[in-house]
C-alpha cells in the first residue's frame, strides 16, 4: 500500500533524500550549542577567561548559522518533495481513472473520487512532508540529546530516560484511541461532498421545488457527522499538551533540585546543569514532535488506503496484445450474448441476444423502461464487456480492436447529454480535434443545430456553461449529436437523444442521417414510435430479450408488444410505458 504511493515520488527522489540529511545536520548543530554553552560558563565565565568566551562563542555562532541554513534548506526541499509527490499522485490517479471501464467507475461515487483526489491527497502530502522533516528531526534530536546528557551526567540523565518511557507509553495510548476516529472521518467527507455536488449541479431543481431548507438540513447533517468525529478525536488528543507540560516542568524541577545538590557537593558544574536543562527541553520537545507526526500519519493512513484502492483498481476492459487498428464497415452482429453488470449477479440483464445488422442500415430500438436497450448498445463500443457470447463490429469481435480505434468508429450519444465549459466550437471539436469551422457547421446542419446557433449573438463562439446549463435540453441534445457526427463513425448510436426535440425536428434529423451519412449504421433508441417507424428495421426489447426484429409493417402484423405501443401512441398520444386504452 505504502509502496504503491511511493512510486509517485519519481523525479523528487533527490529532494526527498536531501530533506532528512539537512534536518540531521540542523540537529547536530543544535546539539553542539548547549555543550559549548557549558564550556563558556565553566571555562570562560567562572575562570575569567575572556579569550575562551570569544573563541567558543564564535564556534556557537558558526554552528547556529549552519543549523539555520540547514533548517531552511530542509524546509525548502521538504516542501518541494511533498508538493511534487502530491502533484504526481493526483496526475497518476486522474490518468488511471480515465482507463476505468463503466464497471470500474460504478464502484465509486463521483464525490468519493473527488475527495480522494483532493482531501486525501492533501493529507498524504502533509504526512509525507512531516515524515521527511519531523520524523527525521525528532528521533535524531532525541537520540543526540540523550547521548550528550548521558555524557555529561549519567545519574541526572536517568530522569530523562524515565520521563521519556512513561510519556511515550501514555502518548501511544492516547493516539491509538484517537486514530480510530480519524479513520472514520474521511469517508464522511464523501457524503458531504456528494451533498454539495448534488445541490450545486441541480440548483435549478432545488429552487423550482423550494427545497433549499431540506438541502441545508442534509448538508448540515453531513457536516455535523464530520464535526462529531473530529471532536471525539481531538478530545483524546487534548491530553497531549498538558501531559507534556507536566512532564517538562517535573523534569526541570527534579534536575534543578538534584543538580543543585550535586553542585554543592562539587560533583556537577553550573555549566553542566545548564546544558542538562537545555537537553531536557530538546528531549521532551522531540517527543512532542514525534507524537504530532504519529497523529498525522495515523490520520493519513485512512487516506493512503483510499488512494491505494483507486490506484490498485484494474480496469475490466483492456486492449489485446495485438489489437486490430481498423474497423472495415458498420456491420453489427450479436451472437448468443448474455450480459450482467455484476459477475456474481443471479439474473443477467441481457439474455441470449442474437442480431445481425447490415452496414448503413437505420435500426430503431424500442422497449419499456428497464428492457436493457442502453445495455445492448453499450456493448458495441466496449463500455462494458459481455459475460457470455460475442459482439462483432465490422466482422470482428469488439475485444480484438484497439479501444480508441473502436470508440472513434462507434460513436455514442448517451442518454445524459453532457457539454463542457467552453465555446460551442470547443465542444464540437471533442468529436474531432482537427475539425475546421466549416466541418463543424456541416455537422450542426445535419443535427439541426445550426439554425439556433446562428441566433446567438456570438454564434459558434457562444460560451457554454459547465454541463450546458445555459442552453435548453433540445439544444443540448442537438449539439451532442453534431459532436458525434464529427467523428465520421462507421456506427452512430443515439440513445434516446432526440427526446427533448419536437417531432418535426426529430424527423428532419433522421432525414439528414439517411441522406448525408448513408454508409453509417445508425441505431436509434426511442420511446416514440414516430422516431423509429421509418427505420429500415426495428428491434423490440422486452426484459433483456429481443422480442421482435423487423420492419414497421412486419412488427405490426407479428409482434403484440409493438402493435400495442403503436396503437396506444397513435390513438391516445401516450408513451411507451402507457397501456393501450389507459
Amino acid at each position: 500500500m505504502i509502496r504503491t504511493l511511493l512510486r509517485e515520488v519519481k523525479e523528487y527522489k533527490k529532494a526527498s533524500v536531501a530533506t532528512p540529511l539537512f534536518m540531521i545536520l540542523e540537529v547536530l548543530m543544535e546539539m553542539m550549542i548547549p555543550f559549548l554553552m557549558a564550556s563558556i560558563i565553566d571555562d570562560g565565565v567562572n575562570a575569567g577567561d575572556l579569550r575562551h568566551i570569544y573563541e567558543v562563542g564564535g564556534i556557537m555562532v558558526a554552528a547556529a548559522s549552519i543549523g539555520l541554513l540547514a533548517g531552511m534548506a530542509g524546509g525548502r526541499y521538504g516542501a518541494k518533495a511533498s508538493a511534487g509527490f502530491a502533484k504526481n499522485l493526483r496526475e497518476t490517479m486522474f490518468n488511471h481513472i480515465q482507463t476505468f471501464s463503466f464497471a470500474n467507475i460504478d464502484k465509486y461515487s463521483t464525490a468519493g473520487l473527488v475527495t480522494r483526489l483532493t482531501t486525501d491527497v492533501t493529507n498524504v502530502q502533509n504526512a509525507y512532508q512531516m515524515t521527511l522533516r519531523m520524523f527525521t528531526r525528532a528521533p535524531a534530536s532525541l537520540l543526540c540529546a540523550m547521548i550528550m546528557a548521558f555524557r555529561i551526567n549519567r545519574k541526572l540523565s536517568n530522569v530523562y530516560l524515565a520521563a521519556v518511557l512513561i510519556l511515550g507509553v501514555v502518548l501511544m495510548l492516547i493516539m491509538s484511541n484517537a486514530t480510530k476516529y480519524f479513520q472514520q472521518a474521511f469517508p464522511k467527507y464523501d457524503d458531504m461532498n456528494a451533498s454539495v455536488q448534488e445541490n450545486v449541479s441541480a440548483i435549478r431543481v432545488v429552487k423550482a421545488y423550494v427545497r433549499e431548507e431540506q438541502e441545508t438540513v442534509k448538508f448540515r447533517k453531513a457536516s455535523e457527522n464530520i464535526y462529531q468525529i473530529f471532536m471525539k478525536a481531538e478530545c483524546k488528543l487534548v491530553y497531549n499538551a498538558p501531559l507534556m507540560q507536566f512532564t517538562v516542568y517535573a523534569c526541570i524541577l527534579l534536575i534543578s533540585w538534584i543538580g543543585a545538590k550535586m553542585i554543592v557537593a562539587s560533583s556537577l558544574t553550573t555549566g553542566e546543569l545548564m546544558s542538562l536543562l537545555a537537553y531536557c527541553m530538546n528531549i521532551l520537545m522531540s517527543l512532542m514532535m514525534l507524537s504530532m507526526v504519529f497523529v498525522m500519519i495515523s490520520m493519513s493512513m485512512a487516506s493512503v488506503r483510499r488512494i491505494s484502492e483507486v490506484l490498485n483498481e484494474c480496469s475490466d476492459i483492456r486492449n489485446p496484445d495485438e489489437p486490430v487498428m481498423e474497423v472495415t464497415d458498420g456491420s453489427i452482429e450479436f451472437r448468443h450474448v448474455d450480459f450482467a453488470y455484476r459477475k456474481d449477479s443471479e439474473s443477467p440483464v441481457l439474455k441470449d441476444v442474437n442480431l445481425a445488422i447490415r452496414p448503413g442500415e437505420m435500426i430503431g430500438i424500442i422497449g419499456g423502461t428497464g428492457s436493457a436497450k442502453t445495455s445492448l448498445v453499450n456493448l458495441l463500443s466496449r463500455l462494458y464487456d459481455v459475460t457470455g457470447g460475442e459482439v462483432l463490429v465490422g466482422g470482428r469481435n469488439v475485444k480484438e480492436y484497439d479501444m480508441e480505434t473502436l470508440r472513434n468508429q462507434v460513436s455514442v450519444v448517451l442518454q445524459n447529454n453532457v457539454l463542457f465549459s467552453g465555446s460551442i466550437l470547443d465542444n464540437l471539436r471533442w468529436g474531432s480535434r482537427e475539425a475546421t469551422e466549416e466541418e463543424c457547421m456541416e455537422a450542426c446542419r445535419q443535427a439541426c443545430a445550426d439554425e439556433f446557433i446562428r441566433r446567438f449573438p456570438k454564434g459558434y463562439e457562444t460560451h457554454i456553461e459547465q454541463g450546458g446549463s445555459n442552453v435548453s435540453g433540445g439544444q443540448r441534445q442537438r449539439l451532442c449529436i453534431a459532436r458525434a457526427l464529427l467523428k465520421k463513425p462507421k456506427v452512430l448510436i443515439l440513445d434516446d437523444s432526440t427526446s427533448a426535440v419536437d417531432t418535426a425536428t426529430d424527423a428532419r434529423i433522421r432525414q439528414a442521417f439517411r441522406e448525408e451519412i448513408p454508409d453509417t449504421t445508425k441505431l436509434i433508441i426511442a420511446q416514440r414510435i414516430a422516431s423509429v417507424m421509418e427505420a429500415d428495421r426495428i428491434i423490440v426489447m422486452e426484459d433483456g430479450r429481443v422480442d421482435g426484429f423487423g420492419t414497421h409493417e412486419e412488427l405490426l402484423r407479428e409482434n403484440d408488444i409493438y402493435r400495442e405501443v403503436y396503437e396506444s401512441q397513435t390513438r391516445g398520444g401516450g408513451d411507451f410505458d402507457e397501456k393501450a386504452g389507459d
